[in-house]
């Protein structure tokens, strides 16, 4: 089979597992860094690999406008244009399109503007599918309809409404279930009636994997953890479970201890380029004054490139940041994703070992450390 889920440990509802894929395994708890056009910002994928991502991601809107995905697949797909050898995964388009000024949203799809030529265009399920079947990534996303927050729960009823119907309706369209795995997402905002609603629904048509859509949309990290803490176990627990779009590290922490096995965020390569970093004891912001003279590396912990052996100081860093060098985003992006792939390789460990809540708790300790003495201390 080309993809096959092993639930390997649990360590209350925290989960290890292994999905594999077309193009190699992935051992979940598992953190996939966002390359929304192709390619991770400041980052080469032999960068990307050595954090030690497993599966990266590409935005089907965006590649679809430029270059198109008909040059994509002439060029060999999405891996061979990226040149990234490892598991890919596409989303639907679904969160861009809702998100564009006008769109128009019925039941067939929605009509919105291109944003390069002004053209109407169309997203449908169909060509949402047809899309994702061209670029050729190893995971695929339902055509959903991501309802905003706040909504009332007539909105979001529509929504679960549509979702269910253009689920089937992707699957219809779904030309390579052999070699892409169809993921659908649950909707429901923060109802948890239309959330069961949702996911008994999806779970009945025995999807490759399952997503929790349409969090991480401003509801903050309470409602966050309440829609996933009772939405997760909903889901088939022989299939992977997806928490799309939420990416601080207190939030994966607590999710997956929920049951969720992959996360995705734009958070640590977006962070990076504005001079914030992550630690084991919290954020840090670079720019600050007080690492104008500080010799040490973003974390004495970490063995990342940028950090290993005191490789590179926060002085220098802030120095670059200053100087507006382009090395300071490529070196941040490659600590804060190795730092985000670190700590989901520890929470798989803590997993096996049948000690996550310990682990969580010693996390929740010492982070935030670093952020309250920066926040602290005095500016000159």
């Amino acid at each position: 089979m080309s993809f096959q889920f092993d639930l390997e440990a649990t360590s209350g509802q925290a989960r290890a597992a292994t999905f594999s894929t077309p193009h190699g395994p992935i051992r979940t708890p598992c953190f996939m860094p966002v390359g929304t056009h192709g390619a991770l910002k400041a980052m080469t994928p032999a960068q990307v690999a050595e954090t030690g991502a497993q599966v990266v991601l590409a935005n089907t809107y965006h590649l679809a406008q430029k270059p198109g995905e008909g040059l994509v697949e002439k060029l060999g797909g999405l891996h061979a244009f990226m040149q990234w050898p490892g598991p890919i995964l596409t989303d639907s388009g679904g969160f861009q399109v809702f998100s564009l000024p006008g769109v128009e949203i019925a039941d067939k799809g929605v009509r919105f503007k291109n944003e390069h030529t002004g053209d109407i265009m169309d997203m449908t399920p169909e060509s949402s599918i047809e899309i994702q079947n061209r670029l050729g990534a190893d995971i695929i996303m339902a055509f959903d309809e991501c309802t905003p927050y706040p909504a009332s729960r007539k909105l979001a009823a529509t929504g679960v409404r549509r979702t269910l119907a253009w689920m089937e309706r992707c699957m219809k369209a779904h030309g390579r279930p052999d070699d892409q795995a169809l993921f659908a997402i649950v909707q429901g905002s923060v109802y948890p009636e239309l959330r069961a609603q949702c996911a008994e629904g999806l779970a009945a048509l025995d999807c490759p994997g399952y997503a929790i859509g349409g969090v991480s949309v401003g509801e903050g990290h309470e409602l966050l953890c309440q829609v996933t803490e009772s939405t997760a176990p909903l889901l088939p627990a022989q299939k992977p479970r997806y928490l799309m779009g939420v990416g601080l590290p207190e939030d994966l922490i607590a999710c997956v201890g929920y049951g969720v096995d992959l996360f995705d965020c734009v958070i640590p390569t977006r962070y990076a380029r504005s001079a914030t970093v992550f630690t084991s004891r919290g954020r840090l912001r670079l720019t600050h004054r007080r690492y104008r003279r500080d010799a040490y590396p973003i974390d004495v912990s970490c063995d990342c490139y940028a950090c290993k052996d005191g490789a590179f100081s926060r002085a220098y860093l802030h120095h670059l940041f200053a100087a507006n060098e382009v090395l300071s985003a490529i070196l941040c992006s490659i600590h804060n994703v190795h730092f985000y792939e670190s700590l989901m390789a520890q929470a798989r460990q803590a997993i096996l070992e049948d000690r996550y809540a310990d682990f969580a708790g010693e996390f929740a300790e010492a982070y935030g450390q670093a952020e309250t003495a920066q926040s602290s201390a005095p500016t000159r």
